[in-house]
């Protein structure tokens, strides 16, 4: 099977979570999402890992309340020892599954940064990513800079008309007392 890998903290998961998964098992040629929510990105320092079980249980009731979705939350991440790396992650994908084929999913805000994720040139030539845009980044570019680097990395650009918003508004909502229902997953 064909697995998109879509990482990230998802706090909380949003309308715009909802419509990368859809794109990537609808209008891409993913046969599943696996959905892993990260207690803690090493190059953030905004999210405490010890609100990862919550996060994950409150993905778990947000993608069942999707049953047409074809998205596991799998909570690979939960029982490894920091820091998250992702490469670690892949590698445990495909050490528990090596009949499947990973590839990572992320924005282009973190593609412009990729060369600062460990070992993101294996990632790149072992897994490869889907690249979804993000408003003021040119994932085109981006990816033709990597390429030049190294012609073998396996880089996709979603064809994807953006969804605006983002878990920073919606928390900024919640804590203002503003209704974000609309914008939740």
């Amino acid at each position: 099977m064909k697995i998109a890998v879509y990482s990230g903290s998802f706090n909380p998961l949003h309308i715009g979570h909802l419509a990368i998964m859809e794109h990537l098992t609808h209008q891409m040629d993913f046969d599943m999402v696996y959905l892993v929510v990260s207690p803690k990105n090493p190059l953030k320092d905004d999210i405490l890992a010890s609100s990862s079980v919550s996060r994950y249980e409150a993905a778990c009731e947000a993608v069942a309340r999707h049953p047409e979705l074809h998205v596991k939350v799998d909570p690979i991440e939960l029982g490894m020892e920091p820091p998250y790396y992702t490469i670690r992650t892949l590698d445990a994908l495909k050490g528990r599954e090596p009949e499947n084929e990973f590839t990572l999913v992320i924005g282009g805000d973190q593609l412009a940064a990729f060369r600062r994720w460990r070992d993101y040139d294996r990632i790149l030539r072992d897994y490869g990513i889907a690249v979804f845009p993000r408003e003021g980044f040119d994932s085109a570019a981006d990816a033709e800079s990597l390429l030049a680097e190294d012609p073998s990395y396996k880089i996709r650009l979603a064809d994807f008309v953006r969804v605006d918003v983002s878990s920073t508004q919606i928390r900024e909502m919640l804590s203002r007392g503003e209704d974000a229902g609309a914008l939740l997953m």
